[in-house]
């Protein structure tokens, strides 16, 4: 089965390379994605301009020129998950600090899940460069951590094998989904508010909520320390819906306000009252 008009969930999953060197490798990914019935391929800063074009490139897509073609192309990572509601970082080294764990299989469930609970939300699969993996930065802009339990001997595998594993889970966990669609529906209109808040609405709350603490010096912005990412990673792993960052943002309003209030308050005291001389 394949992916239709009528049936978009495979049409809300993107793959996420970031940076990446090889011309082959980013071939290799488009070919992968549309033998499991996906399209979206995103890259991040790619090494050559021109990656998508080059003759290695087209090579060993073998046919999925289209996905090739339609491949966009973006500058940073936060560009690419300005629409994502969920993201996962596919990483075989272990995080002391940084989201939750998770094999390629759960997360694929999770995904299928995701998007039978919120019809228009967008799922995205994050991968490193092809020599060192994702930075801890990129990691922490994701919800989870997903990983494929290889041989721990020697799990090292091609960005492209990886990339090609994790899709075939997706695949398999939204056939299952589409399969028991009817059943895990309920009647009723969801809310807009109620939708999985985006990237982008996460990362607006987390620099006005940053705004916030600096105003009411609880956060030392010349030194932060890991007080930063340590909110990032709570607030990314809540998975908000709209309505919560809104309520949030609302309370970083306030907490401004106030902080900035006070601080007027103590430095323009109230004058002392004049005592005229029939008084004295």
């Amino acid at each position: 089965m394949t992916p239709t008009h009528n049936e978009p969930l495979f049409n809300q999953i993107r793959f996420i390379m970031v940076e990446p060197s090889h011309p082959g490798n980013v071939g290799a990914a488009a070919r992968a994605i549309k033998t499991m019935g996906f399209n979206q391929l995103c890259l991040v800063n790619p090494k050559l301009p021109t990656i998508i074009t080059h003759d290695q490139a087209i090579a060993m897509a073998s046919g999925a020129t289209d996905v090739l073609e339609n491949t966009r192309i973006f500058n940073t990572l936060e560009q690419a998950l300005a629409p994502v509601s969920l993201a996962f970082a596919l990483t075989a080294r272990p995080r002391y600090i940084g989201p939750p764990p998770k094999t390629i299989r759960q997360s694929a469930l999770i995904s299928a899940q995701h998007v039978l609970e919120h019809p228009s939300a967008e799922i995205a699969i994050v991968l490193g460069t092809e020599r060192t993996g994702l930075e801890n930065s990129a990691i922490n802009q994701c919800q989870y951590v997903s990983y494929i339990p290889a041989n721990p001997n020697y799990s090292s595998l091609n960005v492209a094998q990886a990339l090609q594993l994790a899709a075939w889970e997706l695949r398999h966990a939204l056939l299952e989904a589409q399969d028991t669609r009817l059943e895990l529906r309920t009647p009723g209109k969801q809310l807009e508010t109620d939708l999985p808040a985006t990237q982008a609405h996460i990362h607006e709350f987390l620099v006005h909520w940053e705004q916030a603490l600096i105003e009411i010096d609880f956060l030392d912005p010349k030194h932060p320390k890991k007080l930063r990412l340590r909110m990032q990673q709570l607030f990314t792993r809540s998975q908000l819906t709209q309505s919560e960052v809104a309520m949030l943002r609302g309370v970083c309003t306030a907490m401004i306000k106030t902080a900035r209030k006070i601080a007027t308050t103590t430095a323009d005291p109230a004058p002392s009252p004049v005592i005229s001389s029939t008084d004295r």
